[in-house]
């Protein structure tokens, strides 16, 4: 049973369960815009609870957006640290061969340095 202005949760749930491929276009279209018009009149009447199957419905919708919402956002926390830890490995690195880079430096100067200034005493 569905509420003055409401898809009925039967409706809803043989719309979700039929693949998009087997629709027509014209049953696409329908079904987007009556669902529409269900979001519509869910919003303009939120602080009335419709009685029974379609309140049970609206709630798990919105339990289940808020779900949704709490996994996106971790998983974007999650994205931005690991983008964070990235970063902070890629100066960690850099910094390692511009040691060694200049370690490098080092040994080669060294090394021309012993051989240009020194004799041989044979």
């Amino acid at each position: 049973m569905s509420d003055t202005g409401r898809k009925g949760v039967s409706d809803q749930l043989k719309e979700k369960a039929t693949p998009d491929s087997q629709k027509s276009t014209t049953t696409k279209i329908s079904e987007s815009t009556t669902s529409a018009l269900d979001k519509g009149v869910a919003a303009v009447q939120p602080g009335e609870s419709p009685p029974g199957a379609t309140c049970f419905h609206d709630d798990s919708k919105s339990g289940g957006q808020q779900v949704s919402d709490t996994f996106r956002g971790n998983a974007d926390k999650t994205q931005n640290e690991a983008k964070s830890w990235t970063g902070s490995a890629q100066d960690a690195a850099s910094n390692v061969l511009s040691g060694a880079q200049n370690t490098l430096n080092q040994a080669a100067d060294y090394v021309k340095g012993a051989g240009s200034g020194s004799g041989s005493t044979s």
